[in-house]
């Protein structure tokens, strides 16, 4: 993985790209089934970490309505500026940004849920970020990850080779050309990883795949002490 200062000049410069590939058609069906997937009710609390340009925020504001509260962290100013651009233009006066690392977010809980989206698979520990996140949620309140990673169906292979190529022009700083350890694997290995608390400590858990396997929609409620 980059190092901090190198990854949020890079995912700056590319915030404009990341803002257009996040609303392609077909991709909000996605996001949507994420924010379904928390099961968020009028005036609860949602934080999504690693928020980027805020492509979740229209789905998340409408499960939780003109009552509730949705947070958006990010470590990146260029991605931030786009978000506060985002809610500028749809007149929310309920979503707010926050410029944190999402590993060690700058959020006090608790909170009715959380969401990351393709985001774990840019982290050093992605069970301990998601570990740090539970801890965040309420009794009841669930967790959703969605991401991508390479897919094991048959029907997939004839796309493996672009989605590959996909990772590594999105993976800082997207200049090599043979690598030691490919990030796509290490991709696959950090999505894996996150699951692991996810499935540890909580239940109801929903699992969904889109687009031929590569992208996948994990969510679990958080348990209480007497469960």
């Amino acid at each position: 993985m980059a190092d901090l200062s190198t990854a949020q000049t890079f995912y700056g410069r590319w915030a404009r790209l990341y803002d257009a590939i996040a609303t392609l058609p077909g991709v909000g069906s996605w996001r949507e089934a994420a924010a379904r997937s928390l099961d968020l009710s009028p005036g609860d609390t949602v934080i999504e970490m690693g928020c980027g340009t805020g492509a979740n925020f229209r789905y998340l504001r409408e499960r939780v309505g003109p009552t509730g509260t949705l947070v958006g962290v990010d470590f990146t100013r260029g991605m931030l500026d786009r978000a506060a651009t985002r809610i500028a233009r749809e007149g929310r006066s309920n979503v707010h940004l926050v410029r944190g690392d999402a590993t060690q977010p700058p959020i006090e809980g608790p909170v009715d849920a959380v969401l990351a989206s393709f985001v774990v698979g840019m982290l050093a520990d992605p069970a301990a970020a998601v570990d740090g996140w539970l801890d965040l949620v309420a009794p009841g309140g669930r967790v959703a990850l969605l991401d991508a990673a390479r897919s094991s169906r048959a029907s997939a292979r004839p796309l493996d080779a672009a989605f590959r190529l996909f990772v590594a022009a999105s993976t800082p700083p997207a200049t090599q050309l043979r690598y030691e350890n490919p990030p796509w694997e290490s991709l696959d290995e950090r999505v894996a990883a996150a699951r692991r608390p996810l499935a540890d400590r909580t239940v109801d858990h929903t699992h969904e795949t889109f687009g031929f396997g590569f992208v996948r929609l994990s969510s679990g409620r958080v348990v209480g002490s007497g469960e």
